[in-house]
């Protein structure tokens, strides 16, 4: 009993060093393998050679226009409109009359005024010359001084509504659409029209508070509008004092000439606010990223196998993104392909010319 117990274990060791061989023997038979046919299982795939750069990062912001100067024409005073000297749409010098309101109770009320107001003067002629003869007291001339004063003050103060009667235009500007014709009785809150100065238009837009420091007055912005695709350029010429607490953004306002009346107020601008420029900026195409949980990661050929590197990106443009770090200069990416690489699958590389730095 005890032999066949011993010719049993050794039977069972033996069988445990064959598989153990054989297992032994197939991974190195399967490694072999690998490295035999690498080269005939590699991906092709599209790379480039990273190589420093002059990069202009640009911050694309929303924004509105609005005119320069703008309001809303109205009379000062009540009463029948008797002319209107302005056809809609039109371009009014400023100073130049707009529309007129009947006058001739104001003009009555002058002449009446103004009569007292002579009246008093002679009696103030005749008083002095009374008080120097001791004729009358001074509290005598005083109030016929007084009286003097006060027909003056309203011949004034009736010559100045008189003067309201007449609407000029504040300053040159175009006229929009009237809401009143010849005849209509108007109040001082019943709208006329509207007067827009556009020969200069304000761009007003907001920053993040972050770039707050990198925009001083005086930059330039270029911008687009929603109706024309043409670039336009404007100055920057005032900023709020402090932070929106809400927004934590920053507004600001650029002025732009538009002496040939392209741009209109009301619409939509689309800013580009040019910030710091980079000499030595990496910058891989868009495609070459692929996002991962905490961020993004992208391959590099090396060895003739991929390698998977974690990045940290920043600034984009329309087609690349700068890379702040894990690639150096001289390092060769790859840009198609990606998402079929796994770590150290082997790959056969076409080099094509660095990433563009067009700006966003």
């Amino acid at each position: 009993m005890k032999f066949k117990l011993l010719i049993y274990i050794l039977l069972a060791a033996g069988l445990v060093a064959l598989v153990t061989y054989r297992i032994i023997d197939n991974k190195k038979e399967n490694s072999q393998g690998n490295r035999k046919g690498g080269s005939q299982s590699a991906i092709t795939v599209d790379g480039l050679v990273l190589r420093p750069q002059e990069f202009s990062e640009n911050l694309s912001l929303s924004g509105s226009l609005e005119a320069n100067e703008q309001l809303e024409l109205r009379s000062e005073i009540s009463g029948i409109v008797e002319k209107i000297n302005f056809k809609e749409g039109s371009k009014v010098s400023k100073g130049q009359v707009l529309f007129q309101v009947n006058d001739l109770e104001l003009r009555a009320q002058l002449a009446k005024v103004q009569t007292a107001q002579k009246l008093a003067s002679e009696n103030v002629r005749r008083a002095k010359l009374l008080l120097e003869k001791e004729a009358i007291s001074q509290e005598e001339y005083d109030i016929a001084e007084a009286d003097f004063q006060f027909a003056r003050a309203e011949s004034q103060l009736v010559a100045a509504q008189l003067a309201k009667a007449t609407v000029r235009a504040p300053f040159s500007g175009k006229i929009g659409l009237r809401y009143i014709s010849q005849g209509s009785y108007v109040t001082p809150s019943t709208p006329i029209a509207s007067l827009v100065n556009t020969d200069q238009l304000k761009i007003t837009f907001s920053i993040p508070e972050k770039y707050s420091s990198q925009i001083k007055l005086d930059d330039k912005i270029t911008f687009t509008t929603s109706n024309s695709k043409e670039t336009q350029t404007a100055t920057i010429y005032a900023v709020e004092p402090e932070v929106d607490i809400a927004t934590r953004t920053l507004k600001m306002r650029a002025i732009a000439n538009n002496r040939e009346g392209k741009l209109i107020p009301g619409t939509f601008a689309n800013v580009l606010l040019p910030l710091e420029i980079v000499n030595d900026a990496l910058l891989v195409p868009t495609e070459s990223l692929i996002p991962i949980q905490n961020g993004k990661k992208i391959f590099v050929s090396e060895g003739g196998l991929a390698k998977e590197i974690i990045v940290e990106t920043g600034a984009r443009t329309e087609n690349s993104v700068i890379v702040l770090s894990g690639l150096k200069s001289g390092d060769t990416i790859l840009t198609s392909g990606v998402m079929m690489l796994k770590n150290g699958s082997p790959v056969k590389v076409n080099l094509s010319k660095p990433a563009s730095n067009s700006k966003s």
